[in-house]
């Protein structure tokens, strides 16, 4: 059986992209979402089928998406890639954030962290992208020449847009951007054991209000995402 790979993105344009480049496109419409399906060749030659779908905004739609792409493709893997605000110093816009570790905002871990219903399992207080989607990720950054850093990505349902927020935000989590999916993303391939990667440009400095961020030209982000998630597939 081939092994499939299901690529949740931020943009249309992003996953226009990704599915043009694939051969054998189809698409197809449940759950609210548009998911486009085809093959890609990875570098040894062999052929991957590829899911790709806009995830949405928020916690709840990024978990919605993922299961239902689980559940409906059973895929080996899970690319999400986006756009974060940038917590870090030392990183600029048009960086990447590859989400080592994953982490919530406002959420007691001493309950949600309970990721497995029905098992002895102990809490958790974080996720993780899997170790060699990791990897792979790294050799396509460094092979495009992006600068890029492995580290902690947090995952909330508001905008972090001021001063004071930010710093809520680093001092809760120590994180070096700040999102709306991502965590919920990593825990549901958790909980459904998946290999899952989260991938996240930087777009503005966490310092955009909404309302500004809503005008906001992304459309950049979305082929160098969409260029970025198949050359790490093709790496696979």
């Amino acid at each position: 059986m081939a092994t499939t790979i299901a690529v949740i993105g931020a943009l249309d344009e992003e996953i226009s992209a990704i599915a043009a480049a694939l051969t054998g496109t189809t698409c197809a419409t449940a759950a609210s979402l548009s998911v486009a399906r085809g093959a890609l060749t990875t570098n040894a030659g062999e052929q991957v089928n590829v899911v790709a779908t806009v995830g949405g905004m928020g916690l709840v739609a990024a978990a919605a998406t993922t299961q239902h792409l689980i559940d409906r493709y059973q895929p080996q893997a899970v690319v999400f890639s986006g756009i974060a605000g940038n917590l870090n110093k030392n990183l600029h816009v048009n960086d990447v954030v590859l989400g080592g570790t994953l982490r919530y905002l406002d959420t007691d871990m001493r309950l949600v962290g309970q990721w497995k219903p029905g098992t002895a399992s102990q809490p958790v207080e974080e996720f993780h992208s899997d170790a060699r989607l990791l990897s792979l990720a790294d050799q396509a950054l460094q092979a495009a020449g992006i600068t890029h850093i492995t580290g902690i990505i947090a995952s909330g349902n508001y905008f972090v847009d001021t001063p004071v927020k930010v710093e809520q935000v680093i001092a809760q989590t120590g994180a070096d951007a700040v999102e709306m999916e991502g965590a919920a993303v990593a825990q549901v391939a958790a909980r459904n054991d998946v290999p899952a990667l989260v991938v996240r440009a930087l777009s503005d400095n966490a310092d955009t209000d909404y309302e500004t961020f809503k005008v906001f030209d992304i459309s950049e982000y979305a082929v160098t995402a969409a260029r970025l998630t198949l050359d790490i597939i093709r790496r696979l």
